[in-house]
């Protein structure tokens, strides 16, 4: 049987740390090839781009780039998802990788209130999964949560609030409620809502 022949071995690969292009390079050479993005079209893409110059050059800048979209546009859009990757010089998937790993990035909008309840091991040992049954329920939203229809509240699960102990926990408008029971989350949601009715 034939051998077959290997490569001769070449130097190492070493990822470069150094940046090919700087956003504003890339974004030229786009306007030159007639691609420019359409700002006129999408005041949101200038707010993205200011937010991802102030975390281009930080090491990790991504994580905390996306933050800031998501807090200036209730979410990160998928329509800005190129804007965010040309200016960390990374494809659209790379950045669609991100955001769809980490739960707490939405690309669609929540609603006026977020209710986020822990599915994490801990709350499910104390009934967390009855809590979160309760809660699609006495909301009207499918098992795998979502905003409600009038825009008022966002469910969603998180994996882990970090009050263990303290479990089965939730957090409303970031504010940590522990040791719930149905009843009590029916009164944490019901305060929320008559305190949104008495604005």
């Amino acid at each position: 049987m034939a051998q077959i022949p290997t490569p001769p071995a070449g130097p190492a690969r070493v990822r470069s740390e150094r940046v090919l292009a700087t956003p504003d390079e890339l974004r030229d050479r786009l306007r030159q090839l007639g691609r420019a993005p359409a700002e006129a079209a999408d005041p949101r893409l200038a707010m993205v781009r200011e937010i991802v110059a102030r975390h281009a050059l930080q090491r990790g800048g991504l994580l905390p780039a996306l933050h800031d979209v998501q807090d200036t546009l209730g979410c990160v859009p998928p329509e800005v998802v190129g804007e965010i990757a040309l200016g960390f010089n990374l494809s659209r998937a790379e950045v669609h990788g991100v955001i769809s790993y980490y739960h707490h990035f939405r690309s669609e909008p929540a609603g006026r209130h977020m209710l986020e309840v822990c599915r994490a091991e801990a709350c499910q040992s104390m009934g967390a999964d009855a809590l979160w049954q309760h809660a699609c329920e006495g909301l009207g939203l499918p098992e795998g949560g979502g905003t409600r229809p009038d825009g008022s509240l966002t469910l969603q699960p998180v994996y882990c609030l970090g009050l263990c102990a303290q479990s089965p926990a939730a957090m409303l408008d970031g504010r940590p409620h522990a040791r719930l029971s149905p009843e009590r989350l029916d009164r944490v949601i019901g305060a929320c809502m008559d305190a949104e009715v008495n604005v």
